[in-house]
């Protein structure tokens, strides 16, 4: 069904985006658990999120890539109200504010499994590169000098869907990262970090993100309820973003 990797990156492009340019939003809701040496996980948060995003032909690269210009924003709730904190163990919360969030797509053998009549696509993402927080500017804030993270992605679509001619096809997916302590958490270069166990749909539309998450957006930032009009770069990370909030203090 999809054995090329055209076949499969546009297989994949229909469940995570729309062929034909129109807006697409995952919403995610979830946990974050701590973990460290000699110590028991812990359940420290809620999580829940949404991204919009807007697939475009990348015509520099040819007719077969694409360029996903998206947007996303995330918040750590209350581990049992489920309200979004402001602050936690009295340090202001510094939610996810990603813009952009890009990606370019070209043809690879995009890893599928075969699931009855669905079909799952996996990407499994480590990270390993230059912190944005360097421990020698933010010593209480950095974990360490490389951000090592592993993001694990998958998305499951309806074979059946994906047969069909459709832009865009129904579908749901799961999110599991493991990374180091968030900056504001101000956990300097303890040792362990956090795990965060997510899992969404593809929604209609925007309209469909819970009202309170919508509410809350349009008060900070109401950018957020649509997917970027052109590509720019570099991406916005919440380490990036931390940094742009608190610049390192030059002597």
């Amino acid at each position: 069904m999809t054995t090329t990797p055209v076949d499969r990156l546009r297989s994949f492009a229909r469940t995570r985006a729309s062929l034909d340019g129109a807006e697409v939003t995952y919403w995610w809701s979830g946990d974050v658990y701590s973990w460290a040496p000699d110590e028991p996980y812990v359940r420290l948060f809620g999580f829940e999120g949404f991204n919009v995003a807007r697939l475009v032909e990348d015509a520099e690269q040819g007719p077969d890539a694409y360029r996903l210009l998206s947007r996303e924003a995330a918040f750590y709730l209350d581990p049992v109200t489920r309200e979004i904190l402001e602050t936690w163990n009295g340090l202001p919360v510094v939610h996810v504010w990603n813009d952009p969030a890009n990606q370019k797509w070209r043809p690879f053998p995009v890893p599928t499994t075969e699931l009855g009549e669905q079909l799952c696509f996996s990407l499994e993402i480590p990270l390993a590169y230059p912190s944005p927080l360097p421990v020698a500017d933010y010593p209480v804030h950095s974990s360490g000098d490389t951000y090592r993270a592993l993001e694990l992605f998958q998305f499951f679509a309806g074979r059946g869907d994906l047969a069909g001619s459709a832009p865009s096809v129904p579908a749901t997916m799961s999110w599991t990262r493991q990374s180091p302590w968030l900056p504001w958490m101000e956990r300097g270069q303890r040792p362990g970090g956090l795990t965060f166990h997510c899992r969404g749909r593809k929604l209609g539309a925007y309209e469909e993100v819970p009202e309170r998450t919508r509410a809350y957006v349009a008060a900070r930032h109401p950018e957020f309820a649509r997917a970027p009009e052109k590509w720019s770069e570099p991406n916005e990370t919440s380490w990036t973003y931390f940094r742009r909030l608190h610049p390192p203090e030059r002597g």
